[in-house]
């Protein structure tokens, strides 16, 4: 068995708890944390992933939420800046919002839904009943 220097143990001493540090705050806050949700009460939401550490973010965040929309053209180019609204079963409003990047974490009650986003000119809208597991709506303009 070798025997170490005091020094160059506390060097390695020293290295480790660098590291156990660093690794304790990349945990804590992560490199592109998701922004702060919107809305009030059941209804709340999210929309990003215009940079590449967001989009990570909030794409790994998609099965902790009910609902969550993409949002892109035709070939598959991510797409902002689109209109969103969220009907209930009756045709009432659950949430409006303009979707400021290409990927929505959605927060709404378990219940049956009509999802219309616009963009290009275009509406385009799609059901999709919230309440076991995550789901994902992808739009394509």
């Amino acid at each position: 068995m070798r025997i170490l220097s005091p020094f160059l143990r506390r060097g390695l001493v020293a290295g480790a708890c660098v590291a156990t540090a660093f690794a304790v705050h990349a945990q804590a806050s992560p490199a592109g944390a998701l922004p702060p949700m919107k809305g009030e009460g059941a209804a709340r939401y999210v929309c990003g992933g215009v940079g590449l550490d967001e989009s990570t973010a909030l794409r790994a965040a998609m099965k902790d939420h009910p609902l969550s929309l993409l949002l892109a053209r035709s070939d598959g180019a991510y797409l902002a800046n689109v209109d969103v609204v969220i009907k209930n079963a009756k045709g009432d409003p659950a949430l409006a919002l303009q979707a400021d990047g290409p990927v929505c974490l959605i927060d709404l009650p378990p219940g049956r839904y009509t999802v219309e986003a616009s963009a290009r000119d275009t509406t385009k809208r799609q059901s999709v009943t919230v309440g076991r597991g995550a789901k994902t709506v992808d739009f394509r303009f």
